[in-house]
């Protein structure tokens, strides 16, 4: 009872603390333009970066401190839709309907107005939005009935097509278009009524506005807002508030105060707004406002947390290194196979959920729902088969490097090869990935310079694993997924303390907003199912899990075959329990933020959320706990590939190509290739840190299912046939490689589905090439699933 009393005093303590630690998040930079000589109101836009004016027909556009009249036909714009960089003029006739839409471009002082195919109907109070190549124009037609007309104005042969009106009859005052769905705020005199078109194409209402959208204000921002001027709908006098709407939680703030007051027309400039106010003399005063992040930077506790966690990391590397003898390279690459099963399996779990798990799938959490977690359910049924049939197998064998039983199964370079591109992957790939995202994510909340991030997760890490080998590997990797375990539940435990109502209100929201949706039985390829995680899981988890040096060496380290299939049924226990608490701490973010709506930044993508968090609402030393926790989640994944790439370095490599090798020059090898992988990944993500982050994420996962599908269908025939021979097997790799180039080459499927497809043509080209040479000669004993007995030619060469 004590312990429990202190326990609360204690957390309601450090709550204090981060009620004192909150700071505001965003704060707006105001300013002014120079004036324009007019005398009515102009209709505001946005080209190519740049303001433009259009006063009756006059088009004016700001460059610099100097407004410059552009050449052009006259326009008169009713309305203007564009994305800040494109702009489109919705034309009025003489009577004041729109029929007419004209793609606006700017080249030298020139005005360009190209006209897309008219309307099919006129519209009346129109409005028109345009975002991912789309579009779109909304108004009431000539029987007062609401009307939307859609376009890709970059298509060959652009052609108008109708969307469902949205209920009612009230007229629409802004349209705009956020990460693909459309949005539209109503006319009502209480407060303009908001709508989303969704994906299933239709109509949802969602929170009305605070009041009534200034014209031509509302806009896209970031990954999830919506910004705009908006007007007390009680005192029209009152200046407009500059406001936003998160898309995800459907909640509107105030950002702080601007100097709204007197405008009346809006258009998109940088991250923020302009619009015009009436000026004095026959001017037009214009005005600015744009949003900022603000540095959540880490107080002297954090450091300490996160200097303590770094140390210990060294020093576990440092007790082993003084503790073995390192003359064995068994103790080295697999821990003497003394591993514990239970120590194997929470590596499994630590080497399988990297940084960018502990932030991706709290976001997607976040954003959508749990049906993504059905992948761990499904994938531990998966698991259950790799446990009793593929992991026993391959630790009979008394393998160090995977590779060695495709030598064994059929030849020495189809090993090599196959080594030496899983060496590229795993460096180029995917730990200079896992190093840079995290560095990334950090830096963009905390202030901790990218670079920085990436010398420390790096430098300490090549520290440890290059001292302790395997045992180090291994051993921290427990503590680790005990401090990011430790974090995430004291993260959902603080939300729900700060939740009115506590984990019931958490419950009770998530339940509303239908953000704990699990399972979809249904087949449409489109979208997240179980019949699409059960094909992810038959070619990712089952036909990869044996060339995945990664997660084999663990299994190797355990003392029997026995223990090696009982780590893998330690890791299904951990994977399941382990999804839960990711996928909630989404959930919690979620509701936190539908109430506090404010403490998000606008400009921060949505896989911020989860470290925006931590660095912004969490009491001082937890915040260091928590970020240690991702330190630890990369460190764990790039501790697993440097030992596992300086294994395949020296075992594939070094004791192959070197004249008469010993176990102490192998390990020393080892060493030195720890330093130099760890060195390399280091370089790599400082240069990809000069480039498109989602782009290179993309390229990794390409590369991934590009080179490395066609050597898990290897092991697949190898495993599971006894046909297949070492010239199909060759010819099946090698034809499986350039057919996915010519489908990646082509754009053909989605990339994630390119190591299936990799997996798959290698099987069919690899056994149907077999049938046209002679079956295998050598003993296939404990080399197939069939025969499981460990025989002496499989003993021969596995143990390499």
């Amino acid at each position: 009872m004590n312990f429990a009393r202190r326990f609360v005093l204690t957390f309601a303590a450090l709550a204090a603390c981060a009620a004192a630690h909150a700071e505001s998040l965003v704060g707006v930079a105001a300013g002014t333009l120079p004036p324009l000589d007019a005398t009515t109101a102009p209709t505001l836009a946005a080209i190519d970066g740049r303001t433009v004016a259009f006063v009756g027909d006059a088009a004016w556009r700001l460059d610099g401190e100097t407004w410059t009249r552009l050449t052009a036909a006259p326009l008169a714009p009713a309305a203007i839709a564009g994305d800040g960089t494109r702009a489109f003029a919705l034309v009025a006739t003489a009577n004041g309907t729109v029929d007419q839409v004209k793609r606006l471009t700017t080249s030298g002082t020139t005005l360009d107005a190209a006209a897309l195919p008219p309307l099919p109907s006129a519209l009346t109070q129109a409005r028109g939005a345009f975002g991912g190549a789309a579009l779109t124009v909304a108004g009431l037609d000539a029987t007062g009935k609401p009307t939307l007309w859609r376009i890709a104005p970059d298509a060959s042969t652009p052609a108008w097509e109708r969307i469902a009106p949205w209920p009612g009859d009230a007229a629409p005052t802004a349209l705009m278009t956020q990460a693909g769905l459309l949005y539209v705020t109503l006319a009502n005199p209480a407060g303009d009524r908001l709508w989303r078109y969704g994906a299933d194409a239709q109509w949802h209402e969602l929170a009305a506005a605070p009041g009534h959208v200034v014209a031509g204000s509302a806009r896209a921002l970031g990954q999830a807002h919506l910004l705009m001027l908006v007007r007390d709908a009680a005192n029209a006098q009152a200046a407009p508030t500059l406001s936003t709407f998160h898309t995800i939680t459907g909640a509107w703030a105030a950002l702080p105060p601007a100097a709204t007051g007197g405008a009346r027309s809006a258009a998109p400039r940088g991250n923020g707004l302009v619009w015009d106010v009436a000026g004095g003399d026959g001017r037009v005063a214009f005005a600015t406002a744009e949003p900022k992040s603000g540095k959540l930077l880490l107080r002297w506790l954090d450091w300490i947390v996160i200097v303590v966690y770094l140390a210990s990391m060294v020093g576990m590397g440092l007790y082993f290194y003084l503790r073995e003898k390192r003359n064995s390279t068994s103790d080295f690459f697999v821990g003497g196979r003394q591993i514990p099963f239970w120590a194997a399996g929470i590596s499994l779990y630590a080497a399988n959920t990297s940084s960018i798990s502990f932030i991706a799938i709290p976001a997607k959490a976040f954003e959508t729902n749990w049906q993504y977690l059905t992948n761990n359910l499904v994938a531990v049924m998966g698991l259950m088969f790799v446990g009793a049939v593929i992991v026993p197998l391959l630790r009979r064998l008394d393998l160090m490097s995977v590779f060695s039983y495709l030598e064994t199964r059929f030849n020495p370079t189809i090993r090599m090869f196959a080594s030496a591109l899983c060496i590229v992957m795993q460096i180029g790939s995917r730990m200079s990935v896992i190093l840079f995202l995290p560095a990334l994510a950090i830096a963009t909340i905390t202030g901790i310079d990218v670079v920085w991030s990436i010398l420390l997760m790096g430098g300490f890490t090549i520290v440890y694993t290059a001292m302790g080998g395997m045992k180090a590997v291994i051993w921290t990797d427990v503590v680790q997924v005990a401090v990011k375990m430790g974090g995430a539940i004291f993260a959902i435990v603080f939300v729900a303390w700060h939740l009115d109502g506590g984990f019931v209100e958490m419950a009770k929201v998530a339940l509303a907003e239908d953000k704990t949706k699990l399972l979809d039985f249904s087949f449409d390829l489109t979208k997240a199912t179980v019949w699409g995680f059960v094909f992810l899981v038959v070619f990712d988890v089952v036909l990869t899990f044996p060339k995945d040096q990664v997660l084999m060496q663990r299994t190797l380290s355990t003392s029997s075959d026995k223990e090696a299939g009982r780590s893998i049924w330690a890791f299904a226990a951990i994977m399941i329990p382990g999804g839960f608490i990711f996928y909630s701490i989404g959930t919690a973010l979620y509701v936190y933020y539908k109430a506090n709506p404010e403490r998000l930044d606008p400009l921060l993508p949505i896989d911020a959320t989860f470290p925006l968090f931590i660095a912004a609402e969490l009491p001082i030393g937890v915040t260091g706990l928590i970020i240690a926790g991702i330190f630890a989640a990369a460190m764990a994944t790039l501790s697993s590939i440097m030992n596992s790439v300086a294994t395949l370095a020296s075992v594939d490599f070094y004791e192959k190509l070197a004249k008469n090798p010993t176990p102490k020059k192998s390990v020393l090898f080892a060493e030195i290739a720890t330093v130099a992988t760890g060195l390399v990944g280091i370089g790599v993500a400082l240069v990809l840190s000069r480039f498109d982050i989602r782009s290179l994420f993309d390229v990794s996962i390409e590369l991934a299912g590009l080179l490395g599908g066609g050597f898990a269908g290897a092991y697949t025939l190898g495993m599971f046939t006894r046909r297949a021979n070492s010239q199909g097997v060759a010819i099946g790799v090698i034809g499986s490689i350039a057919l996915t180039l010519v489908a990646w080459s082509m754009r053909l499927v989605h990339p994630y589905f390119y190591l299936a497809i990799s997996i798959a043509l290698c099987i069919v080209i690899g056994y149907v090439a077999s049938l046209a040479f002679p079956a295998p000669t050598r003993s296939l004993d404990g080399l197939t699933i069939y025969s499981r007995a460990k025989g002496k030619a499989a003993q021969a060469g596995a143990g390499a």
